[in-house]
């Protein structure tokens, strides 16, 4: 039988919302390449992978925003929240992807090309955006300890 030290009880708990925000971030990168590769080639596969990728990331953004309310309720992930930045970054960045979503459902070349692939960029720096917020307030509490 193993007996917890009061260091142990007080360690903070993994949040939830950690296991699901990667993927969205992952998608809409890959998004944004698959567009690239669409304005590049002119293949429509490329815009099909665009939309796919599109819905998946906002899949799992949707799991991730209720990881996240889910982590609001539990005390113990308190250190471990993102900034109030980091969640609102979050939002934008599934607003975008949605109205990004909707301008690849379009048919053809006008589907991607400018606005899908601009729409993408902007996507994309919002996620690079949100990972540096994110690991700032990392990078703090990996020296408290």
């Amino acid at each position: 039988m193993a007996i917890l030290s009061s260091r142990d009880r007080d360690a903070a708990a993994y949040p939830l919302q950690s296991l699901f925000v990667p993927f969205p971030f992952v998608c809409f990168t890959l998004a944004l390449a698959t567009d690239i590769a669409f304005w590049q080639s002119g293949n429509l596969m490329w815009q099909n992978f665009s939309a796919w990728l599109l819905f998946a990331g906002l899949v799992f953004g949707g799991f991730a925003i209720l990881a996240g309310l889910m982590d609001l309720l539990r005390p113990r992930t308190r250190p471990l929240r993102p900034p109030v930045l980091s969640a609102l970054l979050y939002l934008i960045i599934l607003a975008l992807a949605f109205a990004n979503s909707l301008v690849h459902a379009g048919d053809g070349w006008t589907a991607v090309v400018p606005y899908g692939l601009m729409l993408s960029a902007a996507t994309f720096l919002f996620c690079l955006g949100a990972a540096a917020v994110s690991a700032h307030k990392y990078a703090r509490l990996a020296w408290r300890i």
